[in-house]
């Protein structure tokens, strides 16, 4: 196959990812929601169980009027929205699926991409909040910041436990390495890992800078139709990111308990879909936390937690 057939099949691959799987995560999320807390909401849109209700959002959302606040700094503001989906979108091009290279880009540093790609997605809030021209998206902003900046620390220090036991940055080979007693072992780092990555995408418990009950809807205020549902598609893209890397660092990504090299794929999409459900499932169940509550949590538990996890995995390499 020539090189440049090869590329456009994965770019394409990549491209169909990141459009279908996290509006399978959206609708999974609405009907999650709506069965655990006994409101079913809109059945009509689609043959079975309004399954469609999610395309129909999005439809209404393009047909919306795109509006940009006066005062606003309309080439930051039009383009905040644009910059939260690519930190995601360049993920998914790391992430393996499944064995013989079964991954759109295989680096050998693939980890260190990933966490550095990341942490751009603070510059998107940023920039959305600082030219609205609206005090609550700044205050949003603000709030974002800090628990972006944060968070980040527990959330490197956890995926760097992972890479030491496994002696390897790439993805792949960190799955490879992978084997069932690191759930007992790895358990701490992923239970860090999973808490400060909701904390970045800011899912409930961590959604401190939208709290709608406070400031209207923070850095997303002044943002309406096809604008608004980026940064929507971005959170749900966000799911599958972090879903994705807990798998992948974790949870054994393509291994199952079938030594199967062609259902490697099913067994991570599955594992995937399963962790997304707990993300949907703690959004339900617990309530948002207080800013010094946020930030006790990440300082005062998580990177001391972290630290001694990343002394733990060393202390076992050296002895091994």
């Amino acid at each position: 196959m020539p090189v440049w057939a090869e590329l456009l099949i994965r770019v394409v691959a990549v491209l169909v990812a990141f459009l279908t799987l996290p509006l399978i995560i959206g609708q999974a999320e609405h009907k999650v929601m709506a069965h655990m807390q006994g409101r079913l909401g809109p059945m009509y849109a689609g043959a079975f169980h309004g399954w469609a209700q999610l395309v129909a959002d999005g439809i209404k959302f393009v047909q919306k009027e795109d509006v940009t606040p006066r005062e606003a700094d309309r080439a930051v503001f039009r383009l905040a929205p644009i910059v939260s989906l690519l930190p995601y979108l360049l993920v998914l091009l790391v992430i393996p699926l499944g064995p013989h290279g079964l991954v759109a880009q295989p680096l050998d540093i693939g980890l260190f991409f990933v966490l550095a790609v990341v942490g751009i997605g603070v510059v998107s809030v940023l920039m959305a909040a600082w030219s609205s021209a609206n005090k609550y998206a700044l205050l949003g902003g603000l709030r974002a910041a800090a628990q972006l900046l944060g968070y980040e620390l527990p959330f490197v220090l956890a995926a760097a436990s992972v890479a030491m036991a496994a002696g390897s940055l790439s993805l792949s080979e960190i799955v490879r390495a992978w084997q069932p007693w690191w759930l007992l072992w790895q358990l701490p780092a992923m239970l860090i890992f999973f808490t400060a990555g909701l904390a970045e995408i800011r899912r409930p418990p961590f959604d401190m800078p939208i709290a709608e009950s406070e400031l209207v809807f923070g850095y997303m205020t002044e943002y309406t139709g096809l604008r608004f549902a980026f940064f929507l598609l971005a959170e749900y893209v966000g799911i599958l990111v972090i879903a994705a890397l807990t798998t992948v660092l974790f949870l054994g990504g393509w291994r199952g308990p079938f030594d199967d090299a062609h259902l490697g794929w099913l067994w991570t999409l599955l594992k995937i879909f399963a962790v997304a459900f707990v993300i949907i499932w703690i959004r339900v169940s617990y309530p948002r936390l207080r800013e010094d509550q946020l930030q006790r949590l990440c300082w005062l538990v998580l990177v001391p937690l972290a630290l001694a996890q990343l002394l733990l995995t060393a202390a076992v390499k050296l002895a091994l």
